[in-house]
């Protein structure tokens, strides 16, 4: 089997789980007790918390240990409107961003008098700085908008998204799950108050993810999304779990170390990818722009085919037609729809991302099994004329 998905999920990388192991057996004392064996976890917990801070160039305090993405972006949201809505209640965002984002943007507009505007990205799938800029209000309370896509791999201008936040006296979030180990995010360079990552994107384990939540200039407030004993500055109550804080910042410590080696290998690989496509077959479309964009990533359409038919002959190789997290509903790619791509083109659409374990081989069978199958699918479809 040939896993080509690392933008879905990545496999723990054996130096993360070998840092994780003692903790499940061993090292397994409440890190919240009190006593020595509390007081060594918590140590290692907090040396973990310090491997996420300076990643992102942040104060150890100013990082806060949730389940994942989803629950920081939740978090910081939700948070964030409960606490300051009698002051402001306007938040701009955009229409391609997870999910977790745009749902928690839904609930908050239907439930609790939230106004929100959504910015669309140009064909690329770059959100104009000056778009965001124009639709601020006096009641603007928040800018959310993601470091990298997860579905086009493009890269967002945050520093001058920043500036504009900063200049108008706006929080900035980002939702940083597909950036961190692909480029290098700077917290206070860019201006950013809350920031979200996640633990299965970079080699780490799953349910474990952080919160940036900024205490310079400014100390940011938020209501947790639920009660409990206040740990985590009392914004995610709850007993920590030793290991996947010891995984997600051992990995973390990797990814940052290794990237520019892990873009690298990505990139020639893509390019490789690419090139051999091209050569072989017409009707190859690039999704989103191959500039802006980090090196793991490309979703490509093939004119004359649907997505679904490719990625079920390749019963060998993990691929992805839309996001994973919206894989339980067939239908075109939002993301897609927002730069443009017309719908045959979405339906023929497939995302492919690659990691530190891809290889060479693996990248050309991968291309090779391809082009027979999309010659072999063009062959008996009506839509391809050429």
């Amino acid at each position: 089997m040939i896993y080509l998905d690392y933008q879905s999920t990545t496999p723990v990388d054996k130096r993360v789980l070998e840092k994780m192991l003692p903790y499940f057996s061993e090292k397994f004392a409440n890190v919240h007790s009190n006593h020595f064996f509390g007081e060594e976890v918590k140590d290692d917990v907090e040396n973990a918390r310090h491997e996420i801070a300076v990643t992102i160039n942040a104060e150890d305090k100013e990082i806060i240990f949730t389940s994942g993405a989803t629950e920081s972006n939740n978090i910081a949201l939700k948070g964030i409107f409960n606490y300051y809505k009698n002051k402001k209640n306007h938040i701009i965002s955009s229409t391609i961003e997870h999910k977790c984002v745009l749902e928690s943007l839904k609930y908050l507009e239907t439930n609790c008098n939230a106004e929100i505007t959504l910015i669309n990205p140009d064909k690329n799938g770059i959100i104009s700085p000056d778009k965001i800029e124009a639709a601020i209000k006096t009641n603007t309370l928040m800018i959310s908008i993601m470091a990298v896509n997860n579905e086009i791999g493009t890269i967002q201008d945050l520093e001058a998204i920043g500036k504009i936040a900063k200049k108008y006296d706006v929080l900035f979030h980002s939702d940083a799950a597909q950036a961190i180990g692909k480029i290098d995010i700077d917290v206070k360079k860019f201006g950013i108050d809350l920031l979200s990552i996640s633990g299965h994107k970079i080699y780490g384990p799953k349910g474990i993810g952080a919160l940036y939540v900024s205490t310079s200039p400014k100390r940011i407030r938020l209501v947790p999304l639920f009660s409990g004993g206040g740990q985590e500055r009392n914004f995610r109550s709850g007993t920590l779990p030793v290991p996947l804080c010891v995984g997600i910042g051992e990995a973390i410590k990797i990814a940052q170390s290794e990237m520019q080696q892990d873009n690298e290998n990505a990139l020639n690989l893509r390019n490789l990818f690419l090139e051999i496509l091209c050569k072989n077959l017409k009707g190859v479309h690039v999704n989103g722009s191959l500039e802006h964009r980090v090196p793991q990533n490309l979703n490509l359409a093939f004119e004359g085919i649907e997505s679904e038919s490719l990625i079920f002959a390749l019963e060998d190789i993990a691929l992805t037609s839309v996001s994973a997290c919206s894989s339980e509903k067939l239908e075109s790619s939002y993301v897609l729809h927002a730069i443009g791509v017309p719908d045959e083109l979405s339906h023929a659409s497939f995302r492919i991302s690659f990691g530190r374990f891809s290889t060479k081989d693996e990248v050309i069978y991968t291309a090779d099994k391809i082009i027979k199958v999309v010659n072999n699918l063009r062959s008996i479809s009506p839509l391809w004329n050429n």
